[in-house]
């Protein structure tokens, strides 16, 4: 067990509206405004009117949740049982891996990779000490990071909304009404042309054309899970339209494989600023896409 599972201390208790939580004290780098907030995920947003100093609320797993912080060791889950915490959030969090021994093999590895001490990353990882890589549901993952391609992130929040509400299914929560992520039957069903009226542009028939790999299986993500970084970017490629940086992020994101370390205009940008003498990638090792995730935050969100 490691050291931060030792620390943790959960609880359940029922919120004022009759809603099951779990509170959840003693944790450690995790803080919910930069872990929803850093563009790994386009279905959460602020509360409005919370009485938390962050809470964000969106669909995951199939579930409406929201998850809350007063102060940087406590996490409170709304619409969750301890239950439901120990077989889906935890995981869904990250709150199972030791980010202390993830830091600190982090920044160990930059210094072998840049050839010399390195005090961006150190810099970095303090900016965005909260940041946990979210393990999301493969295909959300890879639909979600199609449509990011050549967009912004409020646009990608919207088309992605706007895709769960016509084709997702509906969850009601007291008196309101959410959206799970369309299934890639429901997506190849509604075909190019519904995709594209959702304001998808050029992303439809790649969208279209992913969700048809998956059901006639050519897109397998049993296969893609067990396989390795390597393997598993060749099988993503083989959808139209996804090129390394989308395949990247859906192994980053919806596929566990933290070895992988998307490349878009933000790296480019970080990696001329920062290592104008050049960074082996090739040495950061099984967590170099969450070294990607502090240098993505610190360069787009420090100013």
């Amino acid at each position: 067990m490691t050291e931060l599972l030792e620390k943790t201390n959960i609880e359940e208790f029922i919120d004022p509206d009759g809603t099951p939580c779990v509170r959840i004290g003693g944790i450690e780098n995790f803080l919910v405004s930069q872990v929803f907030d850093c563009g790994q995920c386009f279905r959460f947003d602020p509360v409005e009117g919370s009485n938390y100093q962050s809470e964000f609320e969106g669909v995951a797993l199939g579930r409406y949740v929201r998850f809350r912080q007063n102060t940087p060791d406590m996490l409170e889950i709304y619409n969750s049982t301890l239950s439901d915490y120990e077989s889906m959030w935890k995981h869904y969090l990250s709150l199972d891996e030791d980010y202390t021994a993830v830091r600190a093999d982090i920044a160990e590895r930059f210094n072998t990779a840049c050839g010399h001490i390195d005090m961006v990353m150190p810099e970095a990882m303090k900016y965005g000490e909260g940041i946990r890589i979210l393990r999301q549901e493969p295909w959300e993952a890879v639909c979600s990071f199609i449509v990011s391609q050549n967009n912004n992130i409020p646009r990608i929040k919207k088309i992605i909304s706007d895709m769960s509400r016509v084709y997702g299914t509906p969850i009601e929560h007291n008196g309101n009404t959410y959206y799970t992520f369309p299934t890639a039957t429901a997506l190849a069903n509604a075909g190019v042309e519904g995709l594209f009226s959702l304001k998808t542009g050029f992303r439809a028939k790649y969208i279209y054309d992913a969700a048809r790999k998956v059901i006639e299986g050519d897109i397998d993500f049993d296969e893609i899970l067990a396989a390795s970084p390597d393997r598993a970017m060749e099988i993503l490629l083989t959808i139209k339209g996804v090129g390394p940086k989308v395949a990247s992020c859906a192994m980053l994101f919806g596929f566990g494989k933290t070895e992988a370390f998307p490349i878009d205009v933000w790296i480019k940008r970080v990696l001329a600023k920062y290592y104008p003498e050049g960074l082996d990638i090739s040495k950061l090792g099984k967590y170099a896409g969450i070294a990607q995730q502090y240098l993505f935050y610190y360069e787009r969100y420090q100013n």
